[in-house]
């Protein structure tokens, strides 16, 4: 296994240099692509040679057309047979949309046919995807569940696969999709190329990677930190606390577009019903919606109509909405990179942006890795009086509310859906 770091010397690689197809490179040119980004430098070349790749690298690298030009290339200049040539699995269905959108662009001068598949449509959407893949769309993208369901009826021809790509590998394991990821390879063909795209180097994702991927190239681009323009402020709270401030937060200052992170949906649909009867006008975004419904919500939030956005992890990674001026952490996130991620959101097209973390008692340790992660210390905020005393910031020092209680009632780990 070959391994490559993120402090390599770059060359900046023009994409005409990948000796392209012609029909692929006016779609490069189309989407305004002049030179790589260091992922699209270090894995293209591997997987243009036909090689299995492990690649560590966060959202918003451009990781996406890492992958997705050499193997259009590929499809394109290797042609063999007929059915599905290309598989790229993904944990979320406004990922799969997005990754189908940003093929269908680069392949447009091209005749590469494709579809996505995803859950959360209606019947038309079950037929569309079926007629699809009968008649053998050469790239598929889709979320595990939903392709693991037509596998199951038997129309679906995946003797000439010859790629697959894992997109968010950690996240789609964290969500409980294991079984479902073994289910549909191992209805593949043993002979294949296969590509685990992660943002974490997380030992699961090792062992699973040992599991189906061959020899792989390993190539580690390293997290990047929080860019300096985006604040980054904590607030030390109790539970009651929480929803509280953050209405005192959004009635303070006039903010164009906030985004507010909980870790479950129960979180969320409480705290958009809170903020609505203060007069906030605020949408959730979660699994329990239609994805008609989640559509028209992102549509509303990315035009402005809608100027508070509360929503779970599902909008941390992957979705690309510029215009963000203030991300709020209801909830620390449970792993220290995901604060990245979500954080990640705020100053991207505009010149700043503002991050505000909720922290409890209970969370202080989590916050602390965080700011070893990053390797800042966050400015620790005072509440406003009116909201009384607030915790003390010792996360060495251990809680009695972070005791885990005796009651508590502990389930299995299943299926997680946002």
């Amino acid at each position: 296994m070959t391994t490559f770091v993120s402090h390599f010397k770059r060359i900046f690689l023009k994409f005409t240099e990948f000796n392209f197809d012609s029909g692929l490179l006016e779609g490069i040119e189309a989407a305004n692509y002049i030179k790589t980004t260091p992922i699209q430098e270090m894995v293209i070349p591997h997987i243009l040679n036909g090689k299995d790749v492990m690649a560590f690298a966060q959202t918003g690298t451009g990781k996406t057309a890492a992958f997705l030009l050499p193997l259009i290339n590929n499809v394109l200049t290797k042609k063999a047979g007929t059915g599905i040539k290309c598989m790229i699995i993904v944990p979320t269905r406004e990922l799969a949309v997005q990754i189908s959108q940003h093929l269908e662009g680069l392949s447009y001068f091209t005749p590469i046919s494709s579809i996505a598949v995803y859950g959360g449509g209606d019947g038309n959407d079950f037929i569309q995807e079926k007629n699809a893949l009968i008649k053998n769309a050469e790239f598929v993208v889709c979320t595990p569940g939903k392709m693991m369901a037509h596998i199951k009826m038997g129309y679906v021809n995946l003797e000439g696969l010859q790629y697959l790509v894992l997109d968010e590998a950690d996240r789609m394991l964290d969500m409980g999709f294991y079984n479902d990821i073994m289910f549909i390879i191992g209805k593949l063909p043993q002979k294949r190329q296969t590509l685990l795209f992660s943002a974490t180097m997380a030992p699961k994702i090792k062992t699973l990677a040992h599991k189906i991927l061959r020899q792989p190239i390993e190539v580690s681009l390293s997290l990047s930190k929080p860019p300096e323009k985006i604040v980054q402020q904590a607030f030390m709270v109790y539970d009651e606390q929480k929803t509280p401030l953050i209405i005192h937060l959004l009635k303070e200052k006039q903010y164009r577009s906030v985004l507010i992170f909980c870790s479950s949906k129960l979180s969320v649909k409480n705290l958009t019903r809170d903020l609505k009867r203060k007069g906030i006008v605020a949408a959730e975004i979660h699994s329990d919606l239609e994805q008609a419904e989640r559509e028209d919500i992102l549509v509303g939030f990315k035009s402005g109509r809608i100027p508070v956005l509360v929503a779970t992890d599902i909008l941390s990674r992957g979705i690309d909405i510029d215009n963000i001026d203030l991300v709020i952490n209801f909830d620390v996130p449970r792993d220290s990179e995901d604060y990245v991620h979500r954080i990640g959101r705020t100053a991207r097209a505009a010149a700043d942006g503002t991050a505000f973390t909720l922290v409890t008692l209970k969370e202080q340790r989590k916050f602390h890795f965080i700011e070893k992660l990053i390797g800042k210390d966050i400015s620790k905020m005072s509440v406003p009086e009116h909201l009384g005393k607030q915790p003390a910031y010792s996360p060495a020092q251990k809680n009695d509310s972070a005791k885990p209680s005796s009651k508590r009632n502990f389930k299995p780990k299943g299926k997680r859906h946002q």
